[in-house]
């Protein structure tokens, strides 16, 4: 029976694995910017183009459907001739690898950065997630996937974290934020923690009270949790570096200067309705 199921949940990551057909993605950053802003425990969240992006998409209310941590050139890169993979991230269908950063260059990312990381922490973070190389989701339990198989069917929104939680609890079987959730776990770093208010008991301390930290399962972290977290900083590699708005090369400026030519292709006005 285990073997059954353990066929059944492949054919169904392969399944909703798969791109959809949808409105083109454009980049709003390239390659170039992204591996210029980077630093080794960044997390770069990912709009993707899956079927089961578009449920987590929904069940998160957020533009993100996956994450990844940068680690740099923390791997060995034999091969001069290819690009070196400078991402760990956890697949459904191929468990947690390495890709390079061209896997994302064509899709919508954003950059987040943990604010106040030691160097010491930092190496652990990815230390954590380079360890875990190899690792497989617990494809056996079917069920947990052919909940993303109807990815908008109307759902409560304090059930939606927990419909995210994938597999058997088996902390080895890691999805894409509960591996980075774990690797941050690892150094005490918060992402997104439960804060519980406990208020002075002193007749005169009324207004004191102190702010107890609690650690959320990293089953239940999404990556939408990285962008508004308030440790993660968002590092957009279009600013970064400095920004003149007044250099831009607009079309209709360059055709008054005789440097693009003024035909249908480079019009603003659109296509003639005639």
């Amino acid at each position: 029976m285990g073997y059954i199921s353990e066929v059944a949940g492949r054919g169904l990551a392969k399944f909703l694995t798969k791109p959809i057909r949808q409105s083109t993605q454009v980049a709003t950053v390239t390659q170039q910017q992204l591996l210029e802003n980077l630093q080794p425990g960044d997390v770069l969240l990912v709009e993707g183009d899956t079927r089961i992006s578009v449920a987590i998409k929904y069940l998160t209310q957020s533009t993100w459907s996956h994450a990844a941590l940068y680690v740099g050139n923390a791997l060995s890169h034999d091969s001069p001739w290819q690009l070196p993979k400078v991402l760990i991230e956890a697949d459904l269908k191929e468990g947690v690898r390495a890709v390079t950063l061209a896997q994302y260059a064509q899709m919508h990312t954003r950059i987040c950065r943990p604010v106040g990381l030691s160097d010491e922490d930092r190496k652990r973070v990815v230390d954590y997630v380079i360890t875990r190389l190899g690792h497989q989701y617990d494809l056996k339990h079917v069920f947990d996937l052919v909940r993303y198989l109807l990815p908008t069917v109307p759902v409560p929104a304090r059930f939606r974290r927990r419909l995210l939680a994938l597999g058997s609890g088996d902390p080895t079987r890691a999805i894409c934020s509960t591996l980075i959730a774990q690797a941050f776990e690892s150094v005490r770093y918060p992402i997104l923690p439960e804060i519980q208010r406990t208020w002075s008991d002193n007749p005169m301390h009324v207004d004191c009270y102190a702010e107890i930290y609690h650690i959320r399962h990293y089953s239940l972290y999404t990556p939408r949790d990285f962008d508004i977290s308030p440790f993660f900083d968002i590092i957009k590699p279009s600013i970064a570096n400095g920004f003149d708005y007044r250099s831009l090369a607009w079309s209709d400026n360059l055709q008054k200067k005789g440097l693009l030519p003024c035909g249908p292709e480079n019009s603003d006005e659109g296509p003639s309705l005639e």
